[in-house]
């Protein structure tokens, strides 16, 4: 008789701790640092960055773990702190610190760079995200595709058309927001720590308060980065558990259509763009903006061809430590 479950729902993959070496806990910050600083950056994702630098999987693994941990202390207190302690902190701790210290670090500087000098910068996120499309699509189960075809190629469209669509609007900065609309704004934003090829940057861009929160963040408005913050932190605890949930249980959908989105949110980061988002043939600065995207591109396949290097050895070692 088969035993096996057909209906069971399938768990997340669990994965080893962070060795609590100096340079395991440097590395987690500089991942961080990078990852808080694409969140700066409309049209990039931290998602994607991420994904980019290993991260990805981790992070919502033991997000995951951590809330199940909150959750367990009302009923079980014995428990619930078993589960925050078997937390990998390790990780998360020094990836949030890298994050929280670049932010606050860089937060002036990209808005300057971004605001002054608009079709370089642009050229440079362009070649980033460009080649960060590969990065899904090497997470992706070839063959697990090719059945899905049918269903997997209109979700890609879609997925691509509304990035496409999405962030071709804009709007008027507004310098003195509604409380009430940045804590609103902040939990949507956040998602693209968890949703790759969504930008919250841009998303915040498009309401028209991206200006006035790297100000606030700048200047250590404490009352706006605390309303900002809670809303980050709620937007956070609604949207992780669904990722996770996704990446289990359509693991490949989920992949195929994060594609598909980074692919639509190039058009965010088309250099040459008038007021209004409306995209317009190469002009000024073409050579500049050419050799930005070559470095955009380069810098993000070195750390792709870095991770999946890592990764194929970290395979190879496993797979001699437990041979078949």
């Amino acid at each position: 008789m088969n035993d096996i479950n057909h209906n069971a729902v399938p768990r997340p993959p669990a994965f080893p701790p962070t060795p609590r070496t100096p340079g395991a806990l440097l590395f987690n910050a500089v991942r961080g640092g990078l990852i808080g600083t694409a969140e700066l950056v409309p049209g990039i994702s931290g998602g994607t960055v991420a994904l980019v630098t290993g991260a990805y999987e981790r992070v919502l693994y033991n997000a995951n773990r951590l809330l199940d941990g909150v959750k367990a202390l009302p009923k079980d207190r014995a428990e619930g702190l078993r589960r925050i302690r078997a937390v990998d902190w390790a990780m998360l701790l020094p990836l949030g610190i890298g994050m929280v210290v670049m932010v606050f670090a860089m937060a002036g500087l990209v808005s300057g760079f971004v605001e002054d000098h608009e079709t370089p910068a642009r050229a440079l996120f362009l070649g980033m995200v460009t080649v960060s499309l590969a990065v899904p699509l090497l997470m992706i189960d070839w063959s697990d595709l090719r059945r899905r075809l049918p269903v997997a190629v209109p979700l890609f469209l879609v997925g691509a058309a509304f990035t496409f669509i999405a962030t071709g609007f804009s709007a008027s900065d507004n310098d003195d927001p509604n409380l009430l609309l940045v804590f609103i704004a902040a939990a949507v934003a956040v998602c693209a720590l968890i949703l790759p090829g969504v930008s919250g940057s841009f998303f915040l861009y498009a309401i028209g308060i991206y200006t006035a929160t790297l100000n606030a963040v700048s200047d250590l408005d404490l009352g706006y980065i605390a309303v900002f913050g809670l809303g980050a932190l709620t937007g956070l605890v609604l949207f992780v558990r669904v990722m996770e949930t996704l990446l289990t249980r359509a693991r490949t959908l989920t992949l195929f259509t994060m594609t598909g989105m980074l692919l639509g949110s190039l058009r965010a980061l088309w250099p040459w763009q008038d007021a209004d988002s409306n995209l317009q043939a190469p002009g000024d600065q073409t050579g500049l903006a050419v050799l930005l995207f070559v470095v955009g591109a380069g810098v993000v396949a070195a750390m792709v061809t870095v991770e999946q290097v890592t990764k194929r050895r970290r395979l190879r070692e496993q797979a001699e430590r437990n041979p078949a």
